[in-house]
């Protein structure tokens, strides 16, 4: 006989958009949700959303969420049957299971050996070829050492991949192409993997040729059934951190499908697998027949959604359901993939800057809905983006019919997410989605690195321009509205406004023939510095509310949505967003005054001052560190001078914040020369000759 442990509340040992989307599940099952927060997330859309929320400590993850004794306290205090860990952070935490099974609180997940277990890549790789898993041929047992990998290099065939045994997210992985750069390259993943994991252990396999990353969710019950859900296709990577992923892949055929599908369950077999959990596998483009196990995680994966739309079934209910001990409803054949998913990630960053961690302060918000779409999401205005924690946002997922039409939802959908106040890859996302390679399902784990060499950002668009033109002083109080009135002879006066997008320059002249209380029409040119064609059109614009606007172009409308954060217009349409300046002159910016300002290229904590304040330094040498998830960016000298700090070591600082200044050194004039009376002397003609010349310019 079963018996079914009750659940009726479950602490969420997460936060953000994770957290948000389990109480989803919890509400519609009638569970009582109870979140956790730290000092950063006070105000957060998942503090707000759950039924109680309880604060675990200042903003350092160390001190709250990745703390197992506060967290296993609030689970106590609120009388929490379970937790819920999401990814990330605690939840594949062998410690952290063990703690709550000692406290009698169910862990939504994996006992903790599965979990030791499948967290060592090492064990892992053994437990699974027990099983008859493929395995990518290589070495790995503990303890090797650098001689033993390099002796086995060779027959394992170059070239190969080092790997560490703790860890993920690419930390620590080399390829080697070359035998005689093995030793370095074995020596700097150590120092890397020691760093990173506290654990230096490594072993090595083959390098899949055109490797592509395809994964399988496991559903597995505490009474020995396991089942999968079919595979999802997250080869779109930059330096192994997915960005966009899909379900199902377009490589396999069915009978691959069967293929990797039971051995994922193997591998869960392998190790007393129980509750929801990703089997990850290798492989090669040229030969989708042949694939090979790379990792287990776990725990819920951030890309789950796709998997749930293709299949009908919620993977956090299923988790609950395993966690009170129920046997599961799900056979294999009930599992039936039905059209195709795909999912991006919307993150914190700046895709034009190296893809630096970005924050500030959402002003306005917009998110997509409609049929086939989907937003996991903790987002909201108002919410404040630090450098705590990871730069993830939200995750925008489309469901289609085919895969030409998901993708296609997706880009539609992500053209209608606008965030405005914080710098996202969104633009980016769909710059990787209409590239022919990834239409074609031409996919590979290297190919987003080959794309973002040549990803630019989108120039602006004339109606981008316009907006700040008729917004850049406030709607119905602006110059726009006002000079509706103002006529003149030949007709109404023009507002003319000057914008800086980054270098570039451009006039925005608008002349307006009619305006009522929240419309006007008009004439708009926008010109470029740089000579191009002026672009000029008749316009009508309709001020909406709560940031969203509709502009007319030559008859053809749209909707834009505009905000202004500090000295910045924001502006995002279906074309793109953009941040502007105003009248600030861009040409000025060699001499401007604040040259010798180095600024936060993002938020975050300095953690090293290499320049002593008052010290002189060198155009290039660096001056300060600044620290933002996990990510270092040094601030050098941008000219030759004397530094003056604004922030020292431990500083948290924001985005644009100045933290030091280099005044230039001032340019020594070169010695006077004494000249000779007799070569300054000039001719009398010379006089009257020059004389003349000024003359003749002066009434010309």
């Amino acid at each position: 006989m079963t018996t079914v442990k009750p659940i009726r509340t479950v602490l969420i040992a997460n936060r953000g958009e994770i957290a948000c989307r389990v109480i989803t599940t919890l509400r519609r099952m009638g569970i009582r949700s109870v979140a956790v927060y730290s000092d950063a997330d006070a105000n957060a859309r998942h503090v707000a959303e759950a039924d109680v929320a309880v604060h675990i400590g200042p903003a350092a993850a160390t001190r709250s969420y990745l703390d197992i004794d506060t967290i296993v306290d609030a689970a106590r205090a609120t009388g929490a049957d379970a937790v819920h860990p999401g990814y990330g952070f605690l939840s594949e935490n062998q410690k952290f299971a063990a703690a709550l099974e000692a406290a009698g609180i169910i862990f939504i997940g994996p006992p903790a050996g599965a979990i030791a277990t499948m967290g060592d890549k090492i064990t892992a790789r053994a437990a699974v070829v027990e099983r008859d898993v493929p395995v990518v041929p290589g070495i790995s047992r503990p303890g090797l050492t650098d001689d033993d990998l390099i002796a086995a290099a060779p027959g394992i065939g170059f070239p190969v991949l080092i790997k560490p045994s703790a860890g993920g997210g690419g930390k620590g992985m080399h390829r080697v192409e070359d035998p005689a750069e093995l030793p370095a390259a074995l020596q700097r993943a150590r120092r890397e993997a020691g760093s990173a994991f506290g654990d230096d252990s490594l072993f090595l396999e083959h390098f899949i040729d055109t490797p592509r990353h395809i994964e399988v969710q496991v559903l597995a019950d505490n009474h020995g059934n396991v089942i999968h859900l079919g595979e999802r296709e997250c080869s779109l990577q930059r330096r192994h951190q997915k960005v966009i992923e899909e379900a199902p892949s377009a490589l396999l055929d069915h009978e691959t499908r069967t293929r990797i599908g039971q051995a994922a369950c193997d591998a869960a077999r392998s190790v007393g697998y129980s509750g929801a959990g990703t089997v990850e596998f290798i492989v090669s483009s040229k030969r989708p027949g042949d694939f090979f196990f790379m990792e287990m995680n776990t725990r819920l994966q951030v890309e789950h959604p796709v998997t749930e739309l293709v299949t009908g079934v919620d993977l956090v209910e299923q988790q609950i359901r395993v966690a009170r001990g129920e046997v599961l409803s799900l056979t294999q054949d009930d599992i039936v993939l039905t059209g195709h998913a795909v999912e991006a990630r919307v993150y914190a960053e700046d895709p034009a800057a190296g893809f630096l961690p970005t924050g500030g302060t959402i002003s306005h918000l917009d998110e997509p809905g409609g049929p086939g779409v989907r937003v996991d999401s903790a987002m909201a205005p108002g919410l404040v983006v630090g450098s705590d924690y990871d730069p993830m946002l939200a995750k925008v997922i489309a469901h289609g019919g085919d895969r030409e039409e998901a993708i296609e939802r997706l880009d539609a959908a992500l053209a209608h997410t606008r965030v405005l106040g914080v710098v996202t890859n969104i633009d980016f996302c769909r710059y990787v989605l209409n590239r022919p390679e990834v239409t074609e399902a031409r996919l590979d784990t290297e190919l987003l690195d080959r794309l973002v060499v040549d990803y630019a950002e989108p120039q602006p668009v004339p109606e981008a321009l316009v907006l700040v033109g008729l917004c850049r002083t406030g709607t119905r109080e602006s110059d726009v509205w006002r000079s509706a009135v103002g006529w003149r002879i030949g007709g109404p006066a023009p507002v003319i406004t000057r914008i800086a997008d980054g270098a570039d320059a451009y006039t925005v002249s608008i002349v307006v023939d009619d305006a009522a209380e929240s419309s006007l029409r008009g004439t708009a040119t926008v010109t470029h510095d740089d000579g191009r064609d002026p672009w000029t059109s008749s316009i009508v614009y309709h001020e909406a509310d709560q940031g969203i606007s509709r502009l007319i172009v030559d008859g053809v409308s749209q909707s834009w949505s505009a905000a202004r954060v500090d000295d910045v217009w924001w502006v995002s349409g279906v074309p793109g967003t953009w941040r502007f300046t105003l009248a600030r002159s861009v040409l000025d910016e060699a001499t401007d005054a604040h040259a010798g300002d180095l600024a936060s290229p993002m938020p975050g904590t300095v953690v090293a001052v290499p320049a002593a304040d008052g010290a002189t330094v060198a155009a290039g040498e660096p001056v300060i560190v600044v620290e933002a998830m996990k990510m270092e960016h040094t601030l050098t000298a941008p000219v030759d001078g004397v530094v003056t700090l604004s922030a020292k070591a431990g500083d948290k600082v924001a985005a644009g914040q100045i933290l030091a200044t280099v005044t230039p050194s001032p340019v020594e004039a070169p010695p006077l020369v004494e000249v000779p009376p007799s070569l300054v002397e000039v001719p009398p003609s010379l006089v009257e000759a020059r004389g003349a010349q000024a003359t003749s310019l002066e009434t010309s």
